[in-house]
């Protein structure tokens, strides 16, 4: 049976943790993308084969390309948003001329991945990544002060955002506000006025068009993806709800069908990423995966647990509400059923031993991930020995 491709995401050259390092871990395939390329430019294939050199230097491969953004004016349909899908239809041309053959990209509005805290105390002395509504409606209503953003929430949750509010001063509201706008890492970080910004053109637009931008996007990039071969893997909604006012719409199966029935090609496909999609606890893992299948081109592995009121933080891979066992078994049965190897990463980890009171990207130290990839190969292993 094969086994899962095992990747590991590098930020690039000012990543703190080196290809050297990973090295060690035992990964082959290096996940990454060109950072320093604004949004919405051309991936040339001179800046694709320095990147892929810098890799390939280190006995690694570049396995998969997460992501290439794709620009607020294609998500909006406004402005230039066909010259950006231009653009990118030539990205994915150079991509593939430098034989990579997986592309990540996902459809979040303004704000990718959103977090409320990045150092939350786990019970070992470790530090998760931390998902609560309270802070995230202080935020909203306090601090990037959108129009009618208490109705957004539950009364309890506005209530208790009006009490924490009162009981931070300016450097505590600045650092959640520097959290909730924290982004990818090694990409131009967002002020307040920035977001406020991005926001307007969002005021008319609601799931159904959302979903149609997407669809359309999709009809325009599938067939240059299938022409030179790539596939196109979608990453669901971090945190799967609406937030901020802004519909997230690739966070359920039901989201999955419309995604992949309205560009039926060949190379648009699923990120399927246990952690966003884990959050929510409507989703049942291992039968969207199964409904999924081949459809499945890129993994990312990590768990949450979540509480009553649906905060969450990411737990250790192998103990949270996702059922890692049952999601990888399946997983393992759909590469056995295509006789394929699909790449997966182990998806952030906790900040723990010589890591704590270093730099790193939050979520992505390199002994919490190493630990994740140590378990999750480990359970890999047993899960094939016993089929």
């Amino acid at each position: 049976m094969n086994r899962m491709t095992q990747t590991w995401r590098w930020f690039g050259p000012n990543d703190p943790v080196s290809l050297q390092h990973i090295k060690q871990t035992g990964a082959t395939g290096i996940v990454t993308a060109l950072h320093h390329v604004p949004h919405g430019d051309v991936w040339t294939i001179e800046e694709i084969k320095k990147r892929k050199a810098e890799v390939e230097a280190y006995g690694l491969t570049w396995d998969v390309v997460e992501s290439i953004t794709v620009h607020e004016d294609i998500k909006t349909r406004t402005g230039d948003y066909q010259l950006y899908i231009e653009k990118y239809k030539e990205s994915i041309r150079n991509v593939a001329a430098c034989g990579i053959k997986i592309i990540t990209y996902n459809f979040m509005p303004v704000n990718d991945w959103t977090r409320t805290q990045l150092d939350y105390k786990m019970p070992d002395g470790s530090e998760a990544l931390y998902f609560n509504w309270v802070d995230l409606a202080v935020f909203d209503i306090y601090i990037l002060k959108r129009e009618n953003a208490e109705n957004s929430f539950p009364e309890n949750i506005a209530v208790k955002a009006k009490e924490r509010f009162n009981s931070l001063n300016e450097e505590q509201l600045q650092a959640l506000s520097d959290v909730v706008m924290f982004g990818i890492p090694g990409e131009k970080k967002m002020a307040v006025a920035d977001m406020q910004a991005k926001l307007k053109p969002y005021k008319n637009i609601d799931r159904a068009i959302l979903r149609e931008n997407l669809s359309y996007f999709l009809n325009e990039i599938c067939p240059v993806a299938d022409e030179v071969g790539v596939k196109l893997a979608i990453h669901p909604d971090d945190p799967p709800f609406d937030i901020l006012g802004l519909p997230r719409i690739v966070n359920s199966m039901e989201d999955y069908d419309f995604i992949l029935s309205k560009a039926p090609y060949k190379s648009n496909g699923i990120c399927f990423c246990t952690g966003s999609l884990g959050a929510s606890e409507k989703n049942d893992l291992p039968e969207i995966a199964k409904a999924l299948g081949d459809k499945i081109h890129f993994i990312h592995l990590r768990n949450v647990r979540r509480d009553e009121e649906g905060n969450f933080f990411e737990a250790d891979h192998l103990d949270g509400n996702v059922d890692m066992y049952a999601v990888v078994k399946e997983l393992l049965l759909i590469q056995k059923n295509s006789n394929i190897s699909i790449p997966f990463r182990p998806d952030h980890g906790h900040q723990m031993l010589d890591d704590l009171g270093k730099v790193n990207n939050p979520g992505y130290s390199a002994i919490g991930r190493l630990r994740g990839l140590a378990e999750l190969r480990g359970l890999e292993e047993g899960i094939i020995r016993s089929l």
